[in-house]
């Protein structure tokens, strides 16, 4: 029986429709990272949004999508960034799943014009990632028992399998991104300085087969080199080649691109070498950096602004009911307190 015009035009639809969906494919990039160090203007820049940035509240969601060849399904790109700097960690437990462990990357930003508070940042953030990681591989084991054994193979084909450095380095089990952010300030840092960052977040990186990069909103060559990164982590896009190591210059190294040779040794005082017991490579480089730039933390919840009062939240009908019940408690508050006194002064002249 021969086929009609109609029938050939439905069959080519299913099948269009089969290969779609079959090609649609989402992965995930979590943010991270020290407060008000632009990864919302990262977030804004990969998108193209041009709006200014906004505070970012707890944890964050928005998307990319990417059409695939000639289909007419496109992949999607997750893209979550968690607000507060370290004291919100807890909140890595919605992005970070076991349904989403094959196909997320943990990007981490942290601010290099304030190295005072930089380890500790990345310190907390690193191990508070490690830790839902490890909880999140527990809960899918019961569905895939070999699933950590999956995410270490992919983990050491990132860096490479026969890495000269391979039995000093501990490859997170997901892809890393350390990102050097507000590189236009940090440019201006004495060089000595400036030697000491570049180095030990050098080390950092090639300690946990991470990427690492230097970013700045004001330096287009760094907005494009960031948007390849995300291209490549959200959508599959050929990695960049390109290696940058001069502390000079704006850093940018790919898992598994440096070497301990090439980075070198912690930069020790002579009172850090009297003092020091530091059991591994990682803490005698914390030792040296925290030596150089004493840490202060800033992880007090106290300090987070209310969000009931950011202008993006305003919603007039309860914010005005709001107001009216702050007003009543005010009022109670003052009642109770003059018949506190008046109480006070009663028992004093009975007295």
């Amino acid at each position: 029986m021969e086929k009609s015009l109609w029938d050939i035009a439905i069959e080519q639809s299913k099948k269009r429709s089969c290969t779609d969906s079959s090609s649609s494919e989402e992965s995930t990039i979590f943010l991270i990272g020290s407060k008000n160090s632009g990864k919302t203007s990262i977030i804004l820049r990969f998108l193209d949004r041009d709006e200014p940035p906004k505070p970012t509240v707890a944890l964050e969601y928005t998307f990319g999508r990417r059409a695939k060849g000639n289909n007419i399904a496109k992949d999607v790109g997750h893209i979550w960034e968690l607000g507060g700097g370290t004291w919100l960690s807890k909140l890595m437990e919605v992005p970070v799943t076991p349904s989403t462990l094959m196909n997320t990357t943990l990007l981490l930003v942290l601010d290099l014009s304030t190295p005072t508070e930089l380890w500790f940042t990345m310190e907390t953030l690193l191990q508070a990632a490690k830790t839902r990681l490890e909880e999140a591989i527990r809960e899918a084991k019961s569905l895939d028992p070999s699933i950590k054994d999956r995410l270490q193979k992919m983990a050491w084909e990132r860096v490479g399998v026969d890495h000269p450095d391979k039995n000093m380095m501990d490859p997170f089990l997901i892809p890393l991104v350390i990102v050097g952010s507000k590189y236009d300030l940090f440019q201006d840092f004495d060089s000595e300085k400036r030697k000491v960052i570049c180095k030990t977040l050098r080390f950092v990186a090639h300690l946990y087969g991470a990427s690492l990069l230097f970013f700045s909103t004001k330096q287009e060559q760094l907005v494009s080199k960031m948007k390849s990164v995300f291209s490549h982590y959200l959508f599959g896009a050929a990695p960049s080649k390109s290696l940058q190591v001069d502390h000079n210059k704006p850093i940018f190294v790919s898992p598994g691109q440096d070497t301990l040779q090439q980075i070198g040794t912690p930069p020790l005082s002579d009172k850090d070498i009297g003092r020091v017991q530091a059991k591994t490579p990682l803490a005698l480089w914390k030792v040296a950096f925290t030596g150089i730039f004493p840490q202060t933390t800033t992880n007090d919840p106290a300090m987070v602004e209310d969000p009931a009062k950011d202008p993006q939240f305003a919603e007039p009908a309860i914010d005005n009911l709001r107001a009216q019940k702050n007003e009543e408690l005010e009022h109670y508050r003052k009642v109770a307190e003059r018949r506190a006194r008046e109480s006070e002064h009663s028992s004093q002249l009975s007295s």
